[in-house]
């Protein structure tokens, strides 16, 4: 049995698109690493894409082998997630699924968990702060992939806990529950052979005895790292070695004049090193372009970063690593060890207010904020290079740094290590949620979302009158049954059709009152399903709206 029904909308899995993201390979990564090591003798799985389920079968499949049956949860089936205990999301938004399961009236009836990626956008920032006020219980949790990200979301928390104490006086306020796991990889995708390094280095031409150095990753300077200091660090480091070095970028840009600008200054400030361009995107170039390299270096300096897979990935195929001591770098690459890290060096608390506030102004976008932001933390381009040079020169240290790292990535970062700690969370949340005292009984006026009224009840003030069970409807004179039907086949009249009767209602609805009857409303839904009768309540004004039903109004109308 499984503790937890996996949220699959396909679009946050997806590694095929001309616009890969992080969030969509590590997506992919742990998709895969559940279907390959998950202990649960049966699936459920979350079709919030309301796609059809053989459509999503075939999807897995390509991933994995579904050898266990599976429970596909319709997306409005939240009565579903109950039935499974807890539902996982590829995101973090656990406030906001907090308050739509409280909307269903199933506050106790399932935990939510979700995942930080990168936690720098408003509406992100938006969402972990919304923990502090939203409908979540103690074992909801917050999974941070990282020591450094589970440090900026405590900020957070902090800062809006403060701000509801000092400015609203509230006493009452939540831990919200936070936990770190690592995103992990697949580390077998990883492995290389002679041959693929064989193949990489005559499609690029390069002599097998060049040192090559990787990067991996989106040729972003605003929103990914900018490349520059790892162009200066490569050219100190090329220019005191007698060696060959070669740099590969195998990454994608936003568009060809981005990637242009983008491979155009890097080549200016590394003339002594040699410069090969990949498209990275391909399948088969993310997996095997590992091969052509002898070490990898990522000088990540942007705080829309959070983990980082590509250093990890590196580590999977035996690469030691140059890379920036900079968020979840440091809890992957040992320094030393694996290989090195450059120290960053970023302003103190407090010299970035305007650019929150032109954020926030929406004078800037993210892209510019994260990127302005990342102009002004500087990794040590001379830590850099001397790591560089550390590794290029010494053959013997480059095997004995990338051997540790690939024993490190297959025995700490695979997801047959990772995805137990993920199991072992679901399986204490509804431990825990199952062993909760009962809710209080809450005032019959405290709404279960107060930012997300009925809309009847919010702007109950604009209509001349409202309906009631004891509203008394009749038969327009000269309506008949065929009316019912012609309606039906008029678009306008049924768009947003669900907030209506259905055809066989309205038709037993007209039935009923072809005597010439005047009948109350809750006279007329009596024989409905219990479940139902609200909305042929609402539904019977439909019916009034098109003119099949006259209402009669209790009073004066219009003065």
């Amino acid at each position: 049995m499984s503790d937890v029904a996996i949220y699959l909308n396909p679009e946050a899995f997806d590694t095929k698109g001309r616009a890969l993201m992080g969030r969509q390979s590590a997506g992919e990564s742990f998709l895969r690493g559940y279907l390959r090591h998950s202990r649960a003798s049966q699936w459920a799985f979350w079709n919030v894409a309301n796609r059809k389920p053989e459509a999503l079968a075939e999807m897995l499949a390509e991933l994995a082998d579904i050898n266990r049956p599976v429970t596909w949860i319709p997306r409005h089936d939240r009565q579903g997630l109950a039935r499974a205990g807890n539902v996982h999301l590829p995101q973090p938004n656990v406030a906001r699924e907090g308050w739509r399961r409280n909307m269903a009236g199933l506050r106790r009836g399932y935990g939510v968990s979700g995942i930080t990626h990168t936690t720098a956008s408003m509406d992100i920032m938006d969402s972990i702060a919304d923990l502090m006020t939203a409908p979540v219980d103690p074992w909801d949790t917050l999974i941070c992939t990282s020591a450094a990200v589970r440090a900026s979301v405590e900020v957070e928390l902090e800062a809006v806990r403060v701000d509801l104490e000092e400015r609203l006086g509230a006493t009452r306020l939540p831990n919200p529950n936070l936990v770190t796991i690592p995103l992990a990889i697949n580390t077998e995708d990883f492995s290389t052979t002679p041959e693929q390094r064989k193949a990489w280095r005559d499609r690029l031409d390069i002599p097998d005895d060049a040192i090559v150095v990787l990067y991996m990753g989106r040729f972003n300077a605003a929103v990914k790292m900018n490349p520059l200091p790892m162009a200066m660090a490569l050219e100190k480091a090329a220019r005191r070695t007698s060696k060959k070095v070669v740099w590969v970028q195998a990454g994608w840009a936003t568009s060809e004049e981005a990637g242009r600008t983008y491979h155009d200054e890097c080549r200016a400030l590394c003339p002594s090193v040699g410069y090969r361009e990949v498209d990275g995107r391909e399948a088969g170039t993310r997996f095997s372009i590992w091969s052509v390299a002898d070490l990898f270096i990522s000088l990540s300096d942007n705080i829309q970063e959070t983990f980082g897979l590509t250093p990890l990935e590196a580590m999977a195929a035996g690469l030691p690593g140059v890379v920036s001591d900079w968020d979840g770098y440091r809890d992957t690459l040992r320094h030393g060890v694996d290989g090195f890290r450059a120290a960053t060096y970023a302003p103190a608390a407090g010299a970035g207010r305007d650019l929150a506030y032109r954020h926030t102004n929406d004078w800037i976008g993210y892209d510019l904020y994260v990127g302005a932001a990342s102009q002004v933390i500087a990794v040590s381009v001379d830590e850099a290079a001397q790591g560089l040079l550390d590794l290029i020169e010494n053959d013997d240290l480059r095997r004995r740094m990338g051997r540790a790292a690939q024993t490190r990535a297959r025995t700490q970062f695979d997801w047959s290590a990772v995805i137990p700690q993920y199991e072992a969370l679901w399986t204490d949340m509804a431990a825990r949620r199952k062993a909760a005292a009962p809710l209080p009984t809450l005032p019959r006026n405290v709404a279960p979302n107060p930012r997300r009224l009925d809309p009847f009840h919010l702007f109950g003030g604009y209509a001349t009158e409202w309906s009631s069970p004891t509203t008394l409807l009749m038969l327009t004179p000269g309506r008949t049954a065929a009316d019912v039907t012609a309606l039906f086949a008029t678009r306008l009249a049924t768009f947003g059709g669900f907030v209506g009767p259905t055809e066989a209602e309205a038709l037993a609805i007209v039935d009923m009152l072809s005597d010439g009857s005047q009948r109350a409303i809750r006279d007329l839904v009596a024989e409905a399903p219990p479940a139902r009768r609200p909305f042929l309540e609402r539904g019977l004004l439909w019916m009034v709206k098109y003119d099949v039903l006259t209402l009669l109004p209790r009073g004066g109308h219009i003065g």
